[in-house]
């Protein structure tokens, strides 16, 4: 490609304010708005709607500095992205973010992946009012005011969908992580509402996934203990929780459903969060 020539992909800050919108040149692209999508799980939902065609908006909560395997796929789909950072510990902010990502791509999300969350230690005798509250505005909130947003902002009249992030343990909470457990399970009510009220312009559905990308609590010959609790003894890969997440976003006829990728662990109760288990 010569030197006076645009890339078809666009790496983060490359273009100054005052180019075009990059979504012009590309606009059959559907332009998906992942949160937390530059990385961990978030990253790995992002590659993948990626690698399926679809432009990107990259949200990060302070940066969005790619992990290493997404940036790898940006380049070598050359997928038209740009990041956006929005502390949603101020969840007003969330709301303004649909239409920032519609000014600088030139249309609106036809996608949204509510995928950031904020997750902490606490149970009933430890948590705090100022835990409830952080917790609530970055894991409901936030997602709330962004359906609010997506679904009041001027678009066109092709599939546009939202899939929500949840966690398995909304079927059988424990004590553990109240507060982000708390706030999961209020998401989980959202998908349902929202799934109902905005039927039929916008879709409206989530994916709970299992333990999957171990933290630092986490050893490996504990991971493989953790594994051999599940119902079908494994558990499930980061990829396949981005799998399920593009499926929802293809299945025009879906709204409204949750999708459990988690080895079968909702349909069993465990007694505290998987990293106090099998040490």
């Amino acid at each position: 490609m010569s030197d006076d020539k645009e890339p078809a992909y666009r790496p983060l800050g490359k273009a100054p304010s005052s180019v075009a919108p990059v979504g012009a040149p590309l606009a059959p692209k559907r332009l998906a708005l992942v949160t937390g999508g530059h990385r961990r799980l978030g990253g790995i939902i992002a590659a993948a709607l990626a690698k399926a065609g679809h432009s990107l908006a990259v949200h990060g909560s302070h940066d969005t500095r790619l992990d290493s395997h997404l940036a790898l796929t940006f380049e070598e789909e050359r997928t038209e992205w740009d990041g956006f950072v929005v502390d949603f510990a101020d969840p007003e902010g969330a709301e303004e973010l649909v239409a920032r990502v519609a000014e600088r791509f030139g249309r609106p999300p036809d996608i949204l992946i509510n995928s950031a969350a904020l997750f902490g230690q606490d149970r009933l005798d430890t948590v705090t009012a100022d835990d409830l509250m952080r917790h609530y505005a970055v894991n409901c909130a936030a997602p709330t005011l962004l359906t609010k947003a997506f679904a009041t902002i001027p678009a066109g009249v092709g599939d546009r969908c939202i899939v929500n992030i949840l966690d398995q343990r909304i079927d059988h909470p424990h004590a553990d992580q109240l507060a982000y457990t708390l706030s999961k399970l209020a998401l989980a009510g959202l998908t349902r509402t929202s799934a109902a009220s905005l039927a039929p312009k916008v879709r409206v559905n989530a994916v709970a996934p299992g333990l999957t990308i171990a933290t630092p609590d986490y050893d490996e010959a504990q991971m493989e203990r953790l594994a051999q609790m599940m119902p079908l003894a494994r558990l499930p890969q980061a990829e396949q929780i981005a799998q399920a997440v593009l499926y929802l976003v293809e299945a025009t006829a879906v709204t409204g459903q949750t999708l459990y990728v988690d080895g079968g662990a909702h349909l069993k109760s465990y007694d505290r969060d998987f990293m106090h288990l099998c040490r």
